[in-house]
Parts: C-alpha cells; structure tokens; sequence
C-alpha cells in the first residue's frame, strides 16, 4: 500500500512539475535571459486563467484552445510593456531592479482589476475531462493534471526547438550574454529583446488556462507562485530551458511526496530548502553556465 502510494505522489509530483514549468517558461526567459524582474508574471498568468474563463463560460470553449488563440494578444501585451520599460529604465541606463517596482504596480493593478471586475469569489472551467482519470494498474492520472502536463511538455519543446534552431532564438540567448558583438553582427539588441520579453509574456495565457483547468483560481492566485518561479529558474539555472524544466519537475515530485506522506505545509520549506543546498554547491544551478 505505501509503495502504491508512493508511485502515485511520484506520478502527481510530474504532472505538477510539467505545470510549474509553465508557470515559470516565461520568467526563465525575461528573468534569466533579459535580467528582467517581472513580478507581475504569476499575476498575468492569472489574468490568462480569466480570459480562458470567461470565453469558456460563453462559449464553452476547451480552455487550452482559448490559449492558443490569445496567445497573439499576450504577444502583442508584452511588447506594449516592454516598450515602456525600455523607455523607462533600460533607454536612461538604470539598473534592473529598478523595474522592479514598475513590475509590482502592474501586479497590483491587474489584481485589483480583476477583484472590481471578478469580485474575490472562485472561478472555474468546464471541459470534458475535468473530474476524469486514467488508470494503468495502481497508477491514477487525473486528467485536469495530465492535460495540462502533457501540453506544457509540447511547449517546452516547441520553445526549445524555437531558442536553438532559429536566427532569433539563438539571437535572444546572445543577447543575454554579449548585446555588444550582436550590433556588431548588425542585430538590434532593443528588437530581439522585446521579442524575448513578448514571448515570455505569450507563456502566461497557455500557463493561464493549466491553471484554471487544475484548480478554481481567484485574483490572488498568482501570490502563492512569486516565489514558487523565481526559485525553479534560479535552480534550474539562469537563461537554460532544459534546466528550468528539470528543476520543475524535481520540485514538484518533492512537494508531492512530503505532501503525501508529511503534510501540504511541509512542502515548500522542502522545496526551498533544497533549493539552497543547491546553490551552495553549484551557484550556478543545475544547468546554469
């Protein structure tokens, strides 16, 4: 019987490690390629959970299908923002953390625009496979996790594929690295950085809609994520896809199984925890350079 359990913690530790690494795609690219601290992430992906809820409330639309159709429009949204942070701060040379107070007002506008719009009261989504599993002997993989998990998996990859298989992606990773020999390479630093900066903000209507397919979400949501995200980039290592998505798995299954065996309120101070022995011995993170 332990043993079974076991083996469904693991199972659910994945399915929530895919998710987490949704949730922190697009941190790993403005955070850890752009040195970018956008607070306000895990409160845009909220404001994607709303749009999925809203369309899929009228329509009923699968709220991963809404994603990918917003996901022009959140393109389009992150370019506006950094447009104006780029103005703001990197235009006059200020330091980055400077931004930083830019990124909580926007987290504490699109909160409290969804509270006057939404009230304080829980939202949820309707789909087919919400409430349903797959069973394989002991194993149990409910779908309102497995979806969203194999979704964020196709995702990685596709984002992956796009940072080492493009001029623009491989453009992005330079620019984290050297702006200075990509304009002697006749590429705008300014242009593929608010292409990074809008493709980081294009992750949060697909992390948006996993989230409202796994739990009812409310304005607030996003808080418990803030430091959920920035320590899986920090661990996976800075500006490395392949190293966020480790991290996020690893994470997850540790919250699970501590969950399971130990208590939910365990879980983070595990997670954190080994997110410091981490660095203690490998500053970098896991895959970091």
């Amino acid at each position: 019987m332990q043993f079974d359990l076991l083996i469904n913690a693991i199972i659910a530790g994945l399915m929530l490690g895919a998710f987490y690494a949704a949730v922190t795609a697009g941190i790993s690219i403005s955070f850890g390629m752009l040195d970018i601290v956008n607070i306000a992430h895990p409160g845009f992906i909220v404001l994607g959970s709303y749009i999925a809820y809203i369309v899929n409330a009228q329509f009923g639309i699968d709220p991963i299908v809404i994603a990918i159709l917003a996901l022009p429009v959140f393109y389009a949204f992150g370019a506006l923002i950094y447009g104006i942070y780029f103005q703001s701060f990197e235009k006059r040379g200020q330091d980055s953390m400077r931004g930083l107070a830019f990124f909580f007002g926007l987290l504490f506008v699109t909160e409290v625009g969804l509270i006057v719009a939404f009230g304080v009261d829980y939202r949820s989504v309707t789909t087919s496979y919400v409430g349903g599993s797959v069973n394989i002997g002991p194993m149990e993989f409910p779908l309102r996790m497995l979806v969203p998990a194999i979704v964020s998996l196709a995702m990685f990859a596709a984002l992956q594929l796009f940072m080492t298989r493009t001029f623009i992606g491989r453009a992005v990773m330079a620019v984290s690295q050297d702006p200075q020999a990509l304009e002697l390479m006749a590429v705008d630093p300014t242009r593929i950085k608010r292409i990074a900066f809008s493709l980081s903000m294009a992750t949060c209507a697909m992390a948006g809609a996993f989230l409202i397919v796994i739990q009812p979400v409310l304005p607030s949501s996003g808080r418990e994520y803030i430091g959920r995200v920035f320590a899986v980039c920090v661990l996976g290592g800075l500006g490395s896809l392949p190293g966020t998505l480790i991290a996020a798995l690893l994470i997850g299954v540790i919250e699970s199984i501590v969950t399971t065996f130990y208590g939910p309120s365990w879980a983070p101070a595990v997670s954190f925890g080994l997110l410091l022995l981490t660095l203690a011995v490998r500053p970098s993170g896991l895959l970091g350079r």
